[in-house]
């Protein structure tokens, strides 16, 4: 028997509007995260993503299932997701692109909030006011507080 899935296995800005870089819909990143220790049910799947609706979640593993990264395995009246070869091979790509992530995180925040760098020109890009923060990015500052 496999573990449960660790409620708290994701940051709860996640998922974050602020990374540029996209696996997928919203979810798909997260939900490749969950299924890299082997097959899951969509309610252990839920436990770490409480954050989407039923209806999201089942969209986004159909979503996922039409590209071939995983696959749904109905037995017995038991549902289980599990990667695909195909979306396995995603695993190392996607820990590159959250590398990055971390490693500009500030940056990037920067940037969403219109703040000019250090060694950049002395007015923001377009001028004016500040964008007002993503939710990301307000989640964050909340979370921060």
């Amino acid at each position: 028997m496999r573990a449960p899935l660790d409620p708290d296995m994701f940051d709860e800005v996640c998922p974050s509007d602020l990374t540029p870089i996209r696996f997928g819909d919203k979810w798909a990143g997260m939900i490749i995260r969950c299924l890299e220790g082997g097959p899951r049910r969509f309610s252990e799947l839920r436990v770490p993503l409480r954050g989407v609706t039923a209806k999201v979640l089942t969209r986004s593993l159909r979503k996922l299932a039409e590209d071939g990264l995983i696959r749904r395995d109905a037995r017995a009246g038991r549902v289980e997701y599990a990667l695909t070869p195909l979306g396995r091979s995603l695993l190392g790509p996607m820990e590159v692109a959250c590398a990055w992530a971390r490693e500009h995180w500030e940056e990037l925040l920067d940037a969403r909030e219109g703040v000019v760098p250090a060694d950049g020109p002395g007015t923001r890009l377009g001028g004016g006011e500040p964008p007002p923060p993503s939710k990301g990015v307000a989640r964050l500052v909340n979370h921060q507080s």
